[in-house]
């Protein structure tokens, strides 16, 4: 196991650069850097009806599908690297579902995969949504878009997982967030 001065260690090798990814070594610790983008952006959308917007899209690391928050990078538009997470936030959500939301609020941010990735990733809490478009991504994602009632989404996770799909950690931390607003509202 490294030390913690191996982990910090200022000098920072590249070990080799892909289009969007590069991978470094600093000290003994081998982790990816994120290309062209600040962060990422993670979106609880929930409908006025009380649902949970989430998608599902192929996700070739896993040899699977992947049932996920809506989500993406946020100032990896060339012209639009200063792009503010909460408007990347809104632009993803309405790419990937196809819904606007009138209010976004950030919740959360820190390290996706801290032993893995210096990408950090804010989550926002979206409501307020308006249909806009058919979502299903930029034209090179396969996304598929489902909404889920909050008091049935365990039991539909359930029901993905038995199919074979994997479940990204953060829509369990996207359903707090949901539920929390649901108490208050």
């Amino acid at each position: 196991m490294s030390s913690l001065s191996d982990a910090t260690h200022p000098a920072t090798v590249t070990i080799g650069d892909g289009r969007f990814l590069r991978l470094v070594r600093r000290g003994k610790w081998e982790y990816v850097e994120r290309l062209g983008a600040r962060g990422a952006a993670a979106i609880v959308a929930v409908t006025d009806d009380g649902r949970l917007v989430l998608i599902e899209q192929p996700r070739p690391a896993l040899g699977g599908v992947a049932v996920e928050l809506p989500a993406g990078l946020v100032g990896d538009t060339p012209g639009d690297e200063s792009e503010e997470a909460a408007v990347a936030a809104n632009r993803e959500l309405v790419e990937e579902t196809g819904y606007e939301a009138s209010r976004i609020e950030q919740v959360a941010h820190g390290p996706s995969s801290p032993g893995l990735t210096s990408e950090c990733i804010s989550i926002f809490v979206a409501t307020g949504l308006r249909k806009v478009g058919p979502g299903g991504g930029d034209g090179n994602e396969q996304i598929t878009v489902f909404e889920v009632p909050l008091a049935e989404v365990e039991a539909w996770l359930g029901e993905r997982i038995a199919r074979g799909a994997h479940v990204d950690l953060k829509v369990y931390a996207g359903l707090y967030f949901a539920r929390q607003l649901a108490k208050h509202k």
